[in-house]
Formats: structure tokens, C-alpha cells, sequence
């Protein structure tokens, strides 16, 4: 069965060649041109993987994407115009599983929709597998995807906390190069200017009350990358 792909983005030349390339290519695609439209387009039926455009009338993407992972894990493609690394480090925090600045090479985009699609597959929960990871008085709920405090409080994350953490609590003091965990967070390397993993580390101390002058979880391993310095226990 073919996956279904929605295009969300008010430049109707994009969407009809987007519909054309990603069709020749397997894909059913529908497209919306706002808010509104995406709405009523996710109402009707539900994509495996959504493309959203950062700057949109009315609600823009990040709006869009902030309140869609509230309720859904739909996959999220961000698409940036923007060249600020910021709008797109917003994006991942807001819940995107990866963004592609314009203007773009369709085989890149082509790519990114396959790797979000198999990732999001490779994370599917199984009921016989579902745990909790503890650690220093944390719970990760891998279930849920979220983070309990000591004192029951529930933490949401972000997509990009859930991934950077499970990667560091299921293999815990080892250290993971940038490039590591750029993989598992968006399924590619790290540019040499890219801070995206930087800026998600530093939430993650902060979801963790880590000090980041002297952080005692999540610590930096000086021109290595990152590590969980703590015993994790599995429960099922």
C-alpha cells in the first residue's frame, strides 16, 4: 500500500510539482494551502508523513507543528525558507522530525521522506516491549515518551528530547559524537556549523535540572560529543 504524504504550503507551484515528483515516486499526495486547509485535510484521513512550510498565512508551521504534537506523532518535514539556524532549531523543538531549507534538490527531499518514514517505523512501540528507563530519580516512559520526575511531576518532550535521551539512556556512559546523535535525531551528520544537537543537549540539562556550567547527567566529553554519566535500570 503507498504511503500517504501532505503537503502543506502556500505556493501552489511547489505543491503541483511536489504532487507530481513524489507521485511518480509511489507516493499518494494530498495538499493544503493553510491551517485551515490542513484541518479539514487530517480530519478526512490520516498521512504517514506531513510536510509543513515554516512561513504560512495565519498560523505559521511552528504554530501548526507545536499543536499537532500535543495530540499526534504524525512524522513532521519542516520546510524553511529562512537561513537562521534558529528557525529550524525552533522547528525540532516544536516537534519536527527533521527540516530541509528551500530551495531544495527533490532527491534530498526524497531522501529525508524515506529516513523519516523508516525511523518512524523503527520506533513503532510493540506491546510486549514497552519499558521505562530509571535513572538518578528519572523515569523515561518510553510508552508515552515522556520524563517523570522523582516527585511524579511528567515532563513532555519534545520528538528530538525523547530520541536524544532514549539514545543516551539505553547505552548509558558511553559518549555519542554529534554526528551520533545529529543520526538518530534527524537521520543525517552534523554540518560543521550546525548546533542543532548542541541546543538540544542543553534543553535536555535543563528538562533534568542539570547545571550546565557543571552538569552532572549529561555531560560533554571534550571533542568526543556526549554521554549520560548515570546507572539506568530496565523495567518492563
Amino acid at each position: 500500500m503507498s504511503k500517504k504524504i501532505l503537503v502543506v504550503d502556500d505556493d501552489p507551484e511547489l505543491t503541483e510539482l511536489l504532487r507530481g515528483y513524489l507521485g511518480n515516486q509511489g507516493f499518494e499526495v494530498a495538499t493544503a494551502c493553510d491551517g485551515v486547509a490542513m484541518r479539514g485535510q487530517l480530519a478526512e484521513s490520516q498521512p504517514d508523513l506531513l510536510i509543513l512550510d515554516l512561513m504560512l498565512p495565519g498560523e505559521d508551521g511552528l504554530t501548526l507543528c507545536r499543536d499537532l504534537r500535543a495530540t499526534s506523532r504524525l512524522p513532521i518535514l519542516m520546510l524553511t525558507a529562512r537561513g537562521d539556524d534558529m528557525d529550524r532549531i525552533i522547528g525540532l523543538e516544536m516537534g519536527a522530525d527533521d527540516y530541509l531549507p528551500k530551495p531544495f534538490n527533490p532527491r534530498e527531499l526524497l531522501a529525508r521522506i524515506k529516513s523519516i518514514l523508516r525511523r518512524a517505523e523503527d520506533h513503532e512501540p510493540h506491546e510486549a516491549t514497552l519499558k521505562t528507563l530509571h535513572f538518578a530519580g528519572w523515569t523515561l516512559d518510553l510508552a508515552a515518551r515522556n520524563l517523570i520526575g522523582a516527585d511524579g511531576v511528567v515532563i513532555a518532550l519534545s520528538t528530538g528530547e525523547f530520541r536524544l535521551l532514549h539514545l543516551l539512556a539505553e547505552s548509558p556512559n558511553r559518549v555519542f559524537s554529534r554526528d551520533q546523535l545529529m543520526d538518530a535525531l534527524a537521520g543525517r551528520d552534523a554540518g560543521p556549523f550546525d548546533r542543532t544537537i548542541d541546543v538540544m543537549i542543553s534543553r535536555l540539562r535543563r528538562r533534568l535540572n542539570d547545571d550546565a556550567r557543571d552538569p552532572e547527567l549529561i555531560k560533554t566529553v571534550r571533542s568526543e560529543g556526549y554521554m549520560l554519566a548515570a546507572r539506568v535500570e530496565r523495567r518492563s
